[in-house]
C-alpha cells in the first residue's frame, strides 16, 4: 500500500508563516477546498482501538474568501481512505536514525461516485458515521529551485480549532521545510485531528460532539 509520512504544526501567526511560504517561492496547488469529513467505527471502536481510520471526504472547492461556504454549484469530489494503525519512526536523511518523529503509515484512497451507497453499505455492515468534522484546506508546492522540496506537500489547514499545517513528503524533506518555516522537531505534533480535537474539548472543559464551524448542521 502507499505509505504516507506527516507530521502536523500549528499555526500561531498566519501572515508570518505564508511570508516564510513566499519566500520558498510555494504556489497553490490547487484552490482552497472545504473538507467535509465523517470518520466510521464499529460500535465499540474497533477500528480505532487498533489504529486504523476509515473515511469518507468530500471535497468542495470554495476559492479564497475566508468563511466561505461551499457553493451548491462547485464541483466536488468524495473520496474514500483507510489508514493503517500509524508508526511513529525516528528517520533522517538517507534513512539515518534521527531524533525527529514522523508520523508513517500505510493509505488506500478511493474517488467515489455513489458515496451515499457505499454509506449505506458500511452501515449495513455494522458500522456508523460516528465523528464529523470539516476543515478548509489550501495545498502548495515549494519552488522547483530546491531540489529537496520535490516530493514534498503542504497543507494550510483551517479548523474550528485552529489553523495547522501539515507536511507530508519524505522525512528529510519534512525536517528541511519545517526549519525553513521556522520550526524544530519539538513542534512536530503526531496526532490527527480527531485526538487534537478531543484535547481541545478537554481543555476547556466541554463535552464532545463534532468539529465542526459555527452555522454548519
Amino acid at each position: 500500500m502507499p505509505r504516507e509520512t506527516e507530521i502536523k504544526l500549528r499555526l500561531h501567526n498566519a501572515k508570518s508563516f505564508l511570508a516564510a511560504l513566499k519566500k520558498l517561492g510555494a504556489k497553490p496547488v490547487s484552490t482552497r477546498v472545504h473538507e467535509h469529513n465523517v470518520i466510521f467505527d464499529t460500535p465499540d471502536g474497533g477500528l480505532a482501538k487498533h489504529g486504523q481510520l476509515l473515511r469518507i471526504r468530500t471535497e468542495t472547492p470554495v476559492g479564497n474568501t475566508k468563511g466561505k461556504k461551499p457553493s451548491p454549484q462547485a464541483s466536488s469530489r468524495t473520496i474514500l481512505t483507510f489508514k493503517s494503525p500509524p508508526r511513529e519512526l525516528a528517520i533522517g536523511p538517507a534513512g539515518a536514525p534521527s531524533d525527529r518523529l514522523h508520523k508513517v503509515r500505510e493509505e488506500i484512497e478511493v474517488v467515489l461516485t455513489d458515496a451515499a451507497t457505499l454509506q449505506k453499505i458500511l452501515e449495513g455492515l455494522g458500522l456508523k458515521g460516528w465523528f464529523r468534522y470539516e476543515k478548509y484546506r489550501t495545498a502548495y508546492r515549494l519552488s522547483r529551485r530546491f531540489p529537496w522540496a520535490k516530493d514534498l506537500l503542504v497543507d494550510l489547514d483551517e479548523t474550528p480549532i485552529g489553523t495547522f499545517v501539515e507536511l507530508e513528503g519524505p522525512p528529510d524533506a519534512i525536517d528541511h521545510a519545517a526549519s525553513e518555516l521556522g520550526y524544530s522537531s519539538h513542534d512536530y505534533i503526531l496526532k490527527n485531528y480527531l485526538v487534537l480535537y478531543l484535547d481541545e474539548c478537554k481543555r476547556h472543559g466541554l463535552q464532545p460532539t463534532h468539529m465542526l464551524f459555527s452555522g454548519s448542521k
